[in-house]
């Protein structure tokens, strides 16, 4: 494919994406924006700690930011690990959070009865991977009128994700987007095709999740692992790519963190880390 074949296509790609919004986080506009937080609710004051210290830094570099958080891991490696405060009490904390910092709240759904009260306390509704073929769940989520955001399960292509797109907007539903976090590469291990990046962005706005993309599936004994220090490479090669967000799983401690610490970033990496996304989003916005 020569050079100019690919321009057009890049043109095209930006062209025909369609855009929405979130409160007053704008999905697909142009403007990067930012999904963070902790990987599950360890606690009421966790959260609001996590929460408004990534407010702060978002603020001050003038992102957008929705905060991110599980109710419910149920896709724990062991059945021993910890999974969360459960529907009620989480969306209680959900809700409140988002009343009282005024942020876009996003947390995971995984049946279609969890869905109408997932929706009454956060603006997004996302569905993980492993479950993003599942139809009843995509038409659930999808009829609540909050926008879905679909991550692409780690098995299939990224021209596949067109079908999960289209049963969420069959409920009349537009306001979805897609998020890329890695494909399997054997046993334990995931790696990122970038080309996805432009693939998904003819369907809907795509975001780079640069944390769960360094993760190693069940690959400590009865945990995920990752590679931590890769986050900063992936991230910054999928803003040059020109993906509309960037999803971090971010805590103040992950050595200690109760779900996926071994691939979350620290929190005290995160603005240096966005600093530097936004100059290659500048740079090159500007080729």
């Amino acid at each position: 494919m020569s050079h100019d074949i690919l321009v057009c296509k890049a043109i095209t790609i930006r062209a025909v994406k369609p855009s929405f919004e979130i409160g007053p986080v704008h999905v697909g506009a142009g403007q990067l924006f930012l999904i963070a937080g902790p990987c599950v609710i360890e606690s009421e004051h966790h959260v609001r700690s996590m929460a408004e210290a990534i407010q702060r830094i978002a603020s001050d570099l003038a992102i957008p930011y929705i905060f991110k958080a599980s109710y419910d891991k149920a896709n724990r490696t062991s059945v021993k690990s910890y999974r969360g405060p459960g529907l009620l009490e989480g969306t209680r904390i959900l809700g409140r959070l988002a009343k009282d910092t005024g942020l876009p709240v996003l947390t995971d759904v995984h049946e279609p009865a969890q869905c109408e009260m997932a929706a009454e306390a956060v603006d997004v509704l996302q569905i993980p991977a492993f479950l993003c073929r599942q139809t009843d769940l995509l038409v659930a989520a999808g009829k609540t009128g909050r926008a879905v955001n679909i991550k692409k399960g780690q098995f299939v292509a990224p021209g596949d994700m067109t079908h999960p797109v289209e049963k969420v907007r069959s409920t009349g539903n537009g306001r979805v987007f897609l998020t890329e976090r890695g494909a399997s590469f054997g046993y334990n291990n995931l790696v990122v095709d970038f080309r996805s990046l432009a693939i998904m962005r003819e369907m809907a706005p795509v975001v780079f999740d640069g944390t769960h993309s360094v993760q190693q599936p069940s690959a400590a004994n009865g945990v995920s692992g990752g590679q931590p220090e890769f986050i900063p490479l992936l991230a910054r090669a999928a803003v040059a790519a020109g993906v509309d967000g960037l999803f971090l799983e971010v805590h103040d401690d992950p050595a200690h963190a109760k779900s996926d610490g071994a691939n979350a970033l620290r929190l005290d990496l995160l603005k240096p880390l966005l600093e530097t996304l936004l100059a290659i989003q500048k740079a090159a916005a500007s080729t």
